[in-house]
């Protein structure tokens, strides 16, 4: 009995707990973005060739710890996630014209988010716009089209979040691309996700999006 205990103690003590560096993971993930997003475009062939970096960042994503993680760094981690996830998935396909190409691409295929299995519409919805009832999330995360709001070059940091997200949430909003003002027409022409998110967009009360 008594080397049972030794024995179930040294056990103990050579297999310390380890916890889950949430900085490293921020860090890491900027250096990724840094590397292979530029003015908006992502380098999939080039992060195929290098797999093993996104494929890294991916299995610490589902290992990661949020026990301890405030708000602010939750929603910053889950941002990131979704937009790394993403890469992930389209880099791992490499040539994917589209992510629509691979069924199931946002609402069937799972993948392991701080221990628990999600689709990414689950984590975009369920885990973020829900969550944080924040529109703004809408101009920070990727889906691979054109006709998405650029994704931003570093990674979204939880102490500089809320000013990253206005900056990215301007960006869009000032892009042609995403919002027309036609005076001679009367007219202000917006992008289809003020259609698909309209709720989100609505705030105190107000009816309309404009």
């Amino acid at each position: 009995m008594k080397k049972f205990v030794v024995a179930f103690l040294l056990g103990i003590s050579l297999t310390p707990a380890v916890g889950f560096d949430l900085d490293s993971f921020f860090k890491q993930s900027d250096t990724f973005f840094k590397k292979y997003v530029q003015n908006g475009k992502v380098a999939y062939k080039t992060i195929n060739s290098q797999f093993s970096e996104i494929e890294s960042l991916y299995k610490t994503i589902g290992e990661a710890d949020l026990s301890a993680a405030s708000d602010t760094e939750a929603k910053a981690f889950y941002i990131n996630a979704y937009n790394l996830i993403v890469i992930y998935q389209v880099s791992k396909y490499y040539p994917l014209k589209s992510p629509l190409d691979q069924s199931g691409f946002f609402d069937k295929v799972k993948h392991t988010v701080a221990g628990t299995s999600m689709t990414l519409n689950f984590l975009e919805i369920k885990k973020l716009i829900l969550a944080y009832k924040d529109p703004r999330i809408h101009f920070a995360l990727a889906c691979a089209a054109v006709s998405c709001p650029p994704l931003a070059d570093f990674a979204y940091m939880p102490g500089q979040l809320d000013q990253q997200l206005d900056t990215r949430t301007k960006l869009a909003l000032n892009d042609p691309v995403w919002l027309k003002v036609r005076p001679d027409q009367k007219k202000v022409q917006l992008s289809k996700i003020f259609e698909w998110y309209h709720k989100d967009f609505v705030m105190g009360g107000e009816s309309s999006v404009l």
